[in-house]
């Protein structure tokens, strides 16, 4: 079982790398990367054909994540993780995010790595899903608030590891000598998101970032992060 999960991180890297975005793009005529801040992901599809697009490329990318976190699972015994098979899942879990921001597929330059992390958080159950989804209300909180989808973006993935902390803690069954994997995970994948949003952080600083719900001439919401 170890040989097999562990072999399902070439797979679930692969999948990753798939860039929908710009295979969405492409199918319009239009090349992604020259459009907007160049990222491939969803607010990128936003700018150049619409919402529409953009919601159809957010579900296909956290599904890039999801899937293969799925797929595992049926594999393992969910009732009595051990830390090495955290590992392993968390370690397929990874080769997705790994190949969504560094795809073979577009030279190793890709996009952000947020809706794929979100796939997988919501794919390891129930640790993961339950501080996702709160992670995701805090999201569309601080987008509603302050209209930035970077800063909304950054400020899940910090919330994240503190929502999973507290849940170890709150939760008797939840023994943190078997879930350490998770919460070392938990903080290392949101600290490269929010490293792949240093751009965006600079702009927040300055004040010139780009907030959702604005309109340009052309009538397609503005975003900044994908």
């Amino acid at each position: 079982m170890y040989a097999k999960l562990a072999l399902a991180v070439i797979p679930a890297y692969l999948l990753g790398s798939i860039p929908f975005g710009v295979i969405i793009a492409k199918a319009h005529g239009k090349d992604l990367r020259s459009i907007g801040s160049g990222n491939i992901g969803a607010t990128n599809v936003a700018r150049a054909m619409g919402r529409r697009w953009a919601y159809f490329c957010f579900v296909l990318d956290v599904l890039k994540g999801l899937v293969p976190m799925l797929v595992v699972r049926a594999f393992i015994e969910v009732s009595k993780p051990g830390p090495s098979l955290l590992c392993l899942w968390l370690s397929v879990g990874c080769a997705a995010i790994l190949g969504h921001i560094f795809p073979i597929y577009l030279k190793f330059k890709g996009g952000k790595g947020v809706a794929t992390s979100l796939g997988v958080a919501l794919g390891l159950w129930p640790y993961y899903t339950i501080c996702a989804a709160i992670a995701s209300v805090i999201w569309a909180v601080v987008v509603l608030v302050s209209r930035y989808v970077s800063l909304a973006s950054i400020s899940a993935s910090i919330a994240f590891p503190l929502v999973l902390a507290l849940a170890i803690v709150l939760t008797p069954a939840w023994n943190f000598a078997n879930l350490w994997p998770l919460l070392i995970a938990a903080t290392a994948i949101p600290l490269m998101v929010t490293i792949r949003h240093r751009e965006n952080i600079k702009r927040l600083i300055a004040g010139t970032e780009n907030k959702v719900f604005n309109r340009q001439a052309s009538g397609e919401d503005l975003a900044s992060s994908s």
